[in-house]
């Protein structure tokens, strides 16, 4: 099949369609060393926006920024054994700096769980002292091997929150109450459908208890882990001898929480919705909502765009994000093509004939044009923009639901990982979530809290399931 306008179709090669339209939309390109990237101004426009609806949730949760140094003493890696095992492999050392070789070899951050805990050591005396509610916005350097732009590259930029707490339950509630919030950021503002669920032993983060996690289906039917939340227990803490004066005088080790979103994120929003044109982008996050595309000819050209200009102004009053493209080096055609590959949800088409009829073209990048009244455009548009809002996450969640399938025996589970998500009981057995690995290529992603209860024996080895529910087995980015 033959590129149309230079974008490969999903359908034809869904990776090959990704890499071409974070490109041609300008959102990122590669950066000079392998695996990293440089994020265009759209791109990061789109981060900030989400980095603006997580801060103003962080902070309504008590949660303050801070900020921790980029490099780590090797020995702090090393005190929680398991943490230092599941990193090793990707990071990245500094041996020399300043013309002479370092006494002790220093890690760029890949996480900063060891470097908050040893602060912490020094700042927690007294059960006065907690909770602590800290968050991170930065970068961490994982050495990749497998690169992909977003999804998995050598340096990325995300938030990593840290909390420490008195109590098991305390530290519990809030690892829940973030998955929460990551939840609501993907549902309320990103307009994907994500399954909140727990990670088995086997998928965890090194260094964890446990983990929870947010995954969504991309429209290859892959799963994307998109955000997570890690209850630490007493690991770090002890590692760090993180330890407090509680009320009853008695000396305990502090409880403490992780969590974090990267620019994976953005990756999942590209994939969750895009098409064979581009980008479609939710409306709460795009960083633009409404572009003005004017058309004229010389006689017409000052009329029409005052008329543009006086569209924008009572537009941005409403609080919406609004782009004049007064360009005239384009053509409308042009024009009408890079905003769809942009996924600017709505364009509004005002000419010299809409102006004389006191009206303008509205067209949704979801498909469909209307003409409606240049008065009643800073009315509707804001409810337009809800009902866009509404029928992408509806559109992505129907995708979701059409490739989900309850299975119970390994051959329907293989095919089923073809499509999209397989719900099956599981052993809860490493080795046996391995080989299902090896064998299919499909992982567990979660456990999901909301699952439907029940009890069955696992898809592949025939003993009892172990989580009282169905868990979700998926190919993942």
């Amino acid at each position: 099949m033959a590129k149309e306008k230079g974008l490969t179709p999903q359908s034809q090669d869904f990776s090959e369609w990704y890499l071409e339209v974070i490109q041609r939309a300008e959102l990122a390109d590669y950066g000079p060393v392998r695996g990293t990237v440089v994020v265009r101004p759209y791109g990061y426009a789109i981060w900030e926006n989400i980095q603006g609806v997580l801060d103003r949730m962080f902070k309504e949760t008590g949660h303050q920024n801070a900020y921790f140094p980029l490099f780590i003493p090797m020995s702090f890696l090393k005190k929680e054994a398991e943490h230092v095992e599941g990193f090793s492999p990707e990071l990245a050392v500094v041996t020399h700096a300043g013309g002479e070789e370092l006494e002790e070899p220093l890690a760029v951050r890949p996480t900063s769980e060891t470097v908050i805990g040893y602060m912490w050591s020094r700042w927690i005396k007294s059960y006065r002292d907690l909770p602590q509610l800290l968050n991170q916005w930065g970068n961490v350097v994982r050495w990749e091997l497998r690169t992909r732009p977003f999804l998995r590259t050598s340096e990325f930029l995300w938030q990593e929150g840290h909390t420490a707490h008195a109590t098991k339950e305390e530290a519990e509630e809030e690892v829940r109450r973030m998955l929460a919030i990551y939840a609501k950021l993907a549902r309320e503002h990103a307009a994907i459908p994500v399954i909140e669920g727990l990670k088995t032993e086997k998928e965890k983060f090194a260094g964890a208890v446990y983990t929870t996690t947010i995954e969504a289906m991309m429209r290859d039917g892959k799963a994307l882990q998109s955000g997570t939340s890690h209850y630490l227990g007493e690991n770090f803490a002890r590692a760090f001898g993180i330890k407090f004066q509680d009320k009853d005088l008695e000396v305990k080790y502090v409880h403490t929480t992780s969590w974090g979103l990267s620019w994976r994120f953005l990756g999942a929003i590209i994939m969750t919705h895009g098409d064979d044109r581009g980008l479609i982008l939710p409306p709460r996050l795009a960083p633009i909502q409404v572009v003005l595309v004017p058309i004229y000819k010389e006689e017409s050209r000052e009329r029409v765009l005052e008329a543009a200009f006086g569209l924008k102004k009572a537009l941005s009053a409403r609080g919406l994000r609004v782009h004049l493209d007064d360009r005239d080096q384009y053509t409308p055609g042009y024009k009408f093509h890079e905003w769809e590959l942009k996924g600017v949800p709505f364009r509004v088409e005002l000419g010299p004939k809409d102006l004389e009829g006191g009206q303008a073209v509205l067209a949704s990048r979801l498909g469909g044009k209307e003409p409606l009244p240049l008065a009643a455009l800073p009315e509707v548009l804001p409810e337009r923009l809800d009902a866009f809002h509404q029928a992408l996450y509806q559109r992505a969640l129907d995708f979701r639901e059409s490739r989900t399938r309850k299975v119970d025996g390994y051959e329907a589970l293989k095919e089923a990982v073809q499509e999209g998500f397989a719900l099956a009981f599981h052993c809860g057995d490493k080795a046996c979530e391995r080989l299902i690995q090896e064998e299919t290529t499909a992982t567990v992603r979660c456990v999901p809290f909301e699952g439907e209860e029940g009890t069955g024996a696992c898809v592949r080895c025939g003993r009892p399931g172990a989580y009282g529910k169905r868990v979700v087995f998926a190919k993942a980015y």
